[in-house]
């Protein structure tokens, strides 16, 4: 997608601070964290929502959570919280597929 800021942080064009990135998925620190700790997880293909998901999604939807699992145990995080926002009424602000890794004085409303 040619105007989404994620799409370009995949691509380089936009810095980024990355975490963890595999041939499927690239994570980063939010630029603008609500807790302490505050990763994005987001798939490499331009997938704009939960909503957008189909049947042959599903492996990817599995690597997404388990590099969500990866980073936290990887950042030794003794909980934390993960949340999808899912269209603008659900708070989603970038439509790309993303989970929000947050941890440590988590503010709501992300």
């Amino acid at each position: 997608m040619e105007n989404c800021i994620f799409c370009k942080i995949i691509k380089g064009e936009i810095p980024s601070n990355k975490v963890f990135e595999n041939k499927k998925i690239v994570a980063f620190y939010d630029i603008n964290p609500k807790a302490k700790v505050h990763i994005l997880i987001i798939p490499k293909i331009h997938i704009e929502s939960i909503k957008d998901l189909e049947e042959k999604d599903k492996s990817l939807i599995g690597e997404l959570i388990l590099a969500t699992q990866r980073i936290a145990r990887e950042k030794n995080l003794g909980g934390y919280k993960i949340v999808v926002n899912v269209g603008r009424e659900g708070g989603q602000i970038v439509n790309h597929l993303h989970v929000h890794l947050l941890s440590g004085d988590v503010v709501l409303g992300v």
